[in-house]
């Protein structure tokens, strides 16, 4: 039996067998930012019980586990893999990057552009279920255009620059935030990346308002500008992973029209695509 995990930083999805006997979710694992024990925590105490809890599906049962994972890059990687296998001993573990789940959800073995637009954002050019050429990401400061994490912060920046006025009666009633909190958790408080990308359900919901659409729009132009356009083959489709991805997709296809690029899928659960890419030749 194979278990297929796709995870970020908030939530894991585990799919069990080749008809998807069984689908769990957990937190989030992100070795990256989680100790091995913290790992070994949302295992024995989210996962196993979940699993594990009808008879039908036993631990020695499972011979492989693939997890797809946000940080799962060496050397941060060693610690899912130990996790991974204290818990299913019978079991040989393989830990990769979102991305290439992101890659192998998109595009199967076909060659293609794959992007992620989650908290923060990726894309590489790949074939054959393999990444060929990735330009890094940089993270929120010095990249991660597109992301949850710029969006918000773009917001943020507008707004408390004197643009957008017209949200702020709603964007303070909602949130309840001063000017100092906001600094504070932005410039003294871990996780800025994720503060900011909490912003993107207000921004979703204001995307009638011309001037956030325009934002929207524009910081996507920026991504596919700074992360998919150097790839050098318009002649391939993009295509899109992630929250982010899934609740903003006329502005990602408006932002492929003023690059002149073709928009291929945008998927909301990879894990079920990477289901596939295992079990079946896509």
């Amino acid at each position: 039996m194979i278990i297929i995990a796709d995870s970020g930083s908030t939530k894991t999805e585990w799919i069990v067998g080749e008809l998807a006997e069984l689908s769990v979710t957990t937190k989030g694992i992100n070795p990256v930012r989680d100790t091995k024990e913290e790992i070994l925590d949302v295992l024995s105490t989210e996962l196993m019980p979940k699993l594990f809890s009808s008879p039908a599906i036993r631990q020695s049962d499972v011979t492989e586990v693939h997890f797809y994972g946000a940080g799962c890059i060496p050397p941060f990687s060693q610690s899912v893999k130990e996790a991974l296998e204290e818990h299913f001993p019978q079991a040989v573990a393989h830990v990769y990057s979102d991305l290439l789940g992101a890659v192998r959800a998109l595009c199967g073995r076909e060659e293609g552009i794959a992007c992620i637009l989650g908290t923060g954002s990726n894309s590489c050019l790949c074939k054959e279920g393999e990444i060929v050429k990735n330009i890094s990401p940089l993270g929120y400061i010095l990249g991660d255009e597109g992301s949850g994490a710029v969006l918000g912060r773009t917001l943020l920046s507008e707004m408390l620059k004197g643009n957008l006025q017209d949200l702020w009666d709603d964007f303070t009633q909602r949130y309840s935030l001063s000017v100092p909190d906001i600094i504070n958790k932005v410039y003294r408080q871990p996780q800025a990346n994720r503060f900011l990308a909490s912003f993107v359900p207000f921004i979703k919901e204001h995307t009638d308002n011309p001037s956030v659409k325009e934002m929207v729009v524009n910081e996507f132009t920026r991504f596919l500008q700074r992360n998919v356009i150097p790839y050098g083959r318009p002649d391939l489709p993009v295509n899109f992973v992630g929250g982010v991805a899934n609740n903003f997709a006329d502005e990602i296809k408006a932002a492929c029209t003023l690059c002149n690029l073709k928009l291929g899928k945008i998927i909301a659960r990879p894990a079920e695509e990477m289901r596939k890419y295992h079990f079946y030749v896509i």
